[in-house]
């Protein structure tokens, strides 16, 4: 066993005693000063920069056709009422409920050609992000997703903020057997509500911080006398932790990073004052201190009547719905995609804006189980569009890489990916070769000690990678 896996070893023991119960894992086929130099790094292999990427997750699964892949020539069968409009980006159309993210289409690669065989909101963004063909109902994966994986070869205790923050987490991704020492720093709650604040991070009050200081001291007189007995290098280990734990309650620069009344009146106002608005500008805020791994979920009360994006028709009026949604989405990622820029983070910052699959393009009636937002009242007939992992778009922002170009493409119906199909195994290589991490040479061994390849076979997507 190598120093990495006998690290790794040290820390899940550490977390099955001091936190929670956690699986064996360790590190295969990597040489050990590569893994470490590149844990240290984490370069992009264009920029020399330290990278970093911000998800924006539509959950339950966004109508491809009313958003990034409408098909106005397709029968009424499956044509919605929502007309294409030209984008910034010639010979690109998008809905028409887009049209800031249209505006701005000169920044984004579209991918329209995604597919997988997930046909549940569970095994959809598990296939996406673990790469594994899994089938069944799992409130997690059996494998660790890529967030996961890479805040564990990029994890650094000496930082003062988590390596992998979830604003309103991604739901079904967890990470396995790496533990939940490697699992997403989560942060619930509505970002624009007046009294939004994250427990425990930045403590103001000078004596609540010397007390934990003081139980600190005298922990640490403890240990010591512990030390000789040692031998797996446990206290090391949890110390490593302890600081990253004392740095997220005192310093202030990391309350500063969640602060979002730092910001001007005219940037909040640009995202939107409202939560989906506040998590991409808390997103954007995170990245620039130093925040490699963010994800952003757009569900809840902005969605409509149940919640999320997931427009079958007896949840939602599938129109209704997106109709009342997309001007939230669209401005807030609009907002995004602009700061990124102008900001000059878009070199080493990718942005990748997706769901759990698209919506069948054949669109289905069925009575509506309760009224309310974007919902007819119980009984009436209404429209909606069902799971459908044949055909998905995924827009892709920054990164480096050479933007306006749309990769991939869906028949007349939008059904199937008729050029360029893309698979998980392709999307996630792309995204570790953004983060420099060389996925197909890494291995993890599973609970059983069995080494997983973190991918197979997928090739990182040409258009997609930095230039």
């Amino acid at each position: 066993m190598n120093s990495i896996t006998q690290n790794l070893a040290r820390e899940q023991q550490i977390g099955r005693r001091e936190f929670f119960r956690i699986g064996l894992a360790g590190v295969a086929s990597l040489p050990l000063a590569e893994l470490l130099r590149r844990r240290a790094l984490a370069e992009s292999p264009a920029t020399g920069e330290r990278t970093a990427i911000i998800v924006v997750w539509y959950h339950g699964g966004a109508s491809h056709l009313e958003s990034y892949d409408p098909k106005p020539l397709a029968t009424s069968e499956y044509r919605g009422p929502f007309a294409p409009i030209d984008t910034a980006l010639p010979g690109l159309q998008f809905c028409e409920l887009f049209p800031r993210q249209a505006a701005v289409a000169q920044r984004w690669n579209v991918l329209r050609s995604m597919v997988h065989t997930g046909f549940c909101h569970d095994d959809g963004p598990q296939q996406i992000f673990t790469g594994h063909p899994l089938q069944g109902r799992r409130l997690a994966p059996d494998h660790p997703d890529l967030f996961s994986i890479a805040n564990f070869v990029r994890r650094d205790p000496r930082r003062h903020l988590p390596n992998y923050i979830g604003v309103n987490p991604i739901p079904y991704l967890g990470s396995a057997y790496l533990g939940p020492t490697y699992g997403v720093f989560a942060i619930h709650g509505n970002p624009n509500a007046p009294d939004f604040r994250i427990p425990n991070i930045g403590l103001a009050d000078e004596k609540a911080r010397g007390r934990i200081g003081d139980r600190i001291d005298l922990r640490k007189g403890f240990d010591r006398l512990r030390r000789e007995l040692d031998r797996e290098g446990n206290m090391q280990a949890m110390d490593a932790f302890e600081r990253q734990a004392w740095n997220l309650m005192t310093r202030p620069e990391t309350a500063e990073a969640f602060d979002l009344t730092r910001e001007p009146k005219k940037v909040r106002d640009r995202y939107g004052r409202n939560s989906w608005g506040q998590q991409c500008l808390l997103a954007r805020r995170l990245v620039e201190a130093g925040v490699d791994l963010l994800t952003v979920t757009f569900n809840g009360e902005l969605c409509g009547r149940v919640g999320n994006w997931d427009d079958h028709a007896v949840n939602h009026n599938v129109f209704e719905g997106m109709k009342y949604r997309a001007p939230f989405a669209d401005q807030a990622v609009a907002a995004l995609v602009e700061e990124l820029y102008e900001r000059g983070l878009d070199r080493r910052v990718m942005l990748i804006v997706g769901g759990d699959f698209g919506r069948t393009p054949k669109i289905s009636y069925a009575p509506s189980t309760g009224g309310g937002v974007a919902s007819a009242e119980q009984g009436v007939v209404q429209p909606g569009r069902d799971h459908w992992p044949s055909a998905m778009s995924f827009l892709f922002s920054g990164g480096g890489m050479r933007t306006g170009q749309i990769i991939g493409a869906t028949d007349r119906r939008g059904e199937y990916a008729v050029d360029r199909r893309v698979g998980v195994q392709d999307f996630l290589a792309t995204i570790y070769r953004h983060l420099g991490i060389p996925a197909d040479q890494i291995a993890i061994p599973d609970f059983a000690g069995r080494p997983i390849p973190i991918l197979h076979d997928g090739k990182p997507i040409p258009e997609l990678c930095a230039f």
